[in-house]
């Protein structure tokens, strides 16, 4: 499932309520501290709050640590201009088919969350879900569950819960309020008038009914639906892992610098000689396009796959295949764009991708060769954010939609510009044509980008000289 629509309000640099379109390829651009690391923060953040219901999503996981609540709700500088709250939501508008028969909707699935401060941290006061004319809220005092509000095509209805009987937030316990799994009591208490959920009818509403309850349970069970088991996006951070000589095998586990790259490739090369070949396959082709390298390969130092490897590639020279070298021997770019290609390559990939400057010390040609592999990757099921500030890159994307490159039409691309004003941030979402021009973009878009070549020249006459 892909998100095509972000909402944010009074986070960070956002203080007004506005809109920002995602697409299976979005790139974010602007200037330096202008909110685009805490946009894609937003996004995992999102998903966390919606897949796994009462845990407090962690704002300091790597590699978005974005502080206490003081340091993330919105704050013009003065003496009570702190926002109290902050909230943000999305929007999936694409037709889907829910695991109950005949349920089919072009409605939007909205989610939407709002936190306030509880100590220093970040809490949920308040959750959303709606799709066509069904909808779920929930209102949280401190931590603890205090009304629920539903409704339906028929009418609307409300709870009020008890503190005895309130569900509490609980950071280590991944529990999800009944409302938003699989409702176990609401049907219940309707047919055996229990007594132990009571929503009262409001706005002229009729009594709630077990048909409703039916609606509300497709509800709540649509929210796992559209998310699948394995949505957690995959985050990237601007600077990858140093390469080493040597590495020692251990369990490959991801990471947002890539420390974990080495160790998966070699676990493919001992155990899995047929997804190994596909990859490598698909690395080459990669590295002989961007002209980093023509082949790759793991070179063993002892027997056993529990003794120490190293990471290897080669550039061919013509005629002559050239020698194999250690990846710590070769260009930087090398090491530091492996982690980034192969996580978008590798077999079972996650299905959202956040990605901090994955162009950081590649060449042009390298950098725009990265644009045509974004194009070939992104589609439907598998959602790029990329923040960057590599022209050719865009304009490789640009091409590539226009040229009929990859799988991407032009509606599949979003253009994020952050745009400072004064105090605040904000996002100019754009989109490109059949040409590959970039449709309503406004003039500081345009003038960001020839600041950008201006300051790029000037860095290399600067090294000339030195």
């Amino acid at each position: 499932m892909n998100m095509d629509q972000i909402r944010l309000k009074n986070f960070r640099c956002f203080q007004e309520e506005q809109t920002a379109r995602l697409a299976p390829l979005t790139l974010l651009v602007g200037e330096n501290s202008t909110g685009k690391t805490s946009f894609m923060a937003l996004i995992r953040i999102l998903c966390d709050t919606a897949h796994y219901g009462l845990r407090i999503p962690d704002f300091k996981e790597e590699p978005y640590d974005m502080g206490s609540f003081d340091e993330i709700a919105h704050h013009r500088g003065t003496r009570g201009s702190r926002a109290n709250t902050f909230k943000a939501g999305f929007t999936y508008s694409k037709k889907y088919k829910s695991r109950f028969k005949n349920v089919i909707s072009d409605e939007p699935f909205k989610f939407e969350i709002e936190f306030g401060q509880q100590d220093t941290v970040p809490i949920p006061v308040r959750r959303y879900i709606a799709w066509a004319k069904t909808r779920i809220e929930e209102t949280f005092e401190q931590g603890q569950l205090s009304r629920v509000g539903v409704g339906t095509s028929r009418g609307e209805w409300e709870r009020q819960v008890s503190i005895d009987t309130a569900f509490s937030f609980d950071p280590n316990h991944p529990a999800i309020l009944p409302f938003f799994g699989s409702l176990p009591g609401l049907r219940e208490a309707v047919d055996l008038n229990t007594g132990e959920v009571e929503f009262v009818p409001i706005s002229g509403s009729p009594e709630l009914t077990t048909a409703d309850c039916r609606e509300l349970e497709k509800l709540a069970f649509s929210l796992h639906g559209f998310l699948g088991p394995e949505w957690r996006p995959f985050a990237s951070a601007p600077v990858r892992s140093k390469p080493r000589r040597t590495y020692d095998p251990s369990r490959p586990t991801p990471d947002p610098e890539g420390n974990n790259v080495p160790m998966y490739l070699a676990s493919m090369y001992f155990h899995d000689k047929r997804s190994w070949v596909k990859l490598k396959d698909a690395l080459e082709e990669f590295g002989q396009t961007s002209g980093l390298f023509d082949e790759i390969s793991i070179k063993p130092l002892g027997k056993k796959d529990s003794e120490p490897f190293q990471v290897q590639v080669r550039k061919f020279g013509g005629r002559l295949r050239g020698p194999r070298r250690n990846l710590i021997d070769v260009g930087y770019g090398v090491s530091q764009v492996l982690p980034v290609i192969t996580e978008l390559l590798r077999h079972r990939a996650p299905p959202i991708f956040l990605l901090q400057q994955p162009e950081v010390h590649l060449h042009p040609s390298a950098q725009a060769a990265l644009g045509s592999l974004f194009c070939q990757v992104a589609n439907p099921n598998r959602q790029l954010v990329i923040e960057t500030h590599s022209d050719h890159l865009l304009s490789r994307v640009r091409m590539d939609v226009r040229d009929g490159e990859g799988n991407l039409k032009p509606e599949d691309v979003s253009i994020l510009f952050f745009e400072r004003r004064d105090l605040d941030v904000h996002i100019h979402s754009l989109e490109i044509d059949d040409e590959g021009n970039v449709l309503n973009a406004p003039p500081v878009y345009r003038q960001f980008f020839i600041d950008e070549m201006e300051r790029s020249i000037w860095k290399r006459q600067k090294s000339k000289r030195n």
